[in-house]
């Protein structure tokens, strides 16, 4: 679905991705995690066009990504950034058709498609005509994610969306989010700065430093056969504080 060969980015001098080769499979969840600064977000804006690499091509189902066809190429990819990106002079219902709105769709064709991203969402009906200032977080994202799948998309994008919210929304909105990904069937490029969350979604987990990939597998794989002491180092960080007192007491 997506392919990038030899990508990297400098920004004022500082090189934030070493030259990258990331093959992204189709029908598949693949999982960007590393450190803070180590690529994640640069890497899926550049998958999208939204920045452009100083070297390297990236190619979307083998086209490849120009200044001049990027626009087109996004309206086929679905993104989803932290805090939702909701414009507040917006409605919920305003937000999630405003590309179709741009489009030309018509009136019935909007509401046939929210009726069918609300029900996928589990987005209330009547919470369309609020304003995201009157929505909760996990509402807020649920309606950035409705928005990114308005255009039904071949893939969604999404650099931490959960991340912003508290720990017993973000887990209800784990379940949801892995549901409709099961559902939907589509290509999922998902950063993450939490393994947990890498291995829930993840069928490849790719684990980035200083900008340049150090492993990339399944959880089970980067567990039982790190490629260097970073990645063993890495995943013991994130063990919890309740597993590593369940292994003291134990």
């Amino acid at each position: 679905m997506l392919e990038l060969t030899g990508v990297s980015k400098t920004y004022d001098g500082t090189q934030v991705l070493q030259p990258i080769d990331l093959h992204v499979q189709r029908g598949r969840t693949t999982v960007l995690i590393g450190p803070s600064g180590c690529g994640k977000s640069t890497l899926i804006r550049v998958m999208m066009g939204l920045i452009w690499p100083n070297s390297g091509t990236v190619r979307f189902e083998g086209t490849e990504v120009t200044p001049a066809n990027a626009l087109l190429l996004r309206r086929r990819m679905g993104y989803v950034i932290q805090d939702g990106g909701l414009f507040p002079h917006l409605t919920a219902r305003g937000n999630v058709s405003l590309m179709a709105g741009y489009l030309g769709w018509s009136p019935e064709k909007v509401e046939t498609r929210l009726d069918e991203l609300a029900a996928l969402t589990q987005f209330p009906r009547e919470g369309l005509d609020r304003y995201p200032v009157q929505l909760s977080g996990g509402q807020r994202q649920r309606v950035a994610l409705m928005r990114a799948l308005m255009l039904d998309p071949d893939v969604l994008l999404l650099d931490e969306p959960l991340g912003a919210l508290d720990p017993m929304i973000r887990s209800e909105l784990q379940a949801d989010l892995r549901k409709i990904f099961q559902t939907l069937g589509k290509t999922v490029v998902m950063v993450t700065h939490d393994m947990g969350e890498a291995g829930f979604f993840g069928d490849t987990i790719v684990l980035l430093r200083d900008g340049q990939i150090v492993q990339q597998g399944t959880l089970k794989e980067l567990v039982q056969s790190p490629a260097t002491p970073f990645v063993r180092q890495f995943i013991n960080a994130q063990r919890s504080p309740l597993e590593s007192l369940r292994g003291d007491s134990a």
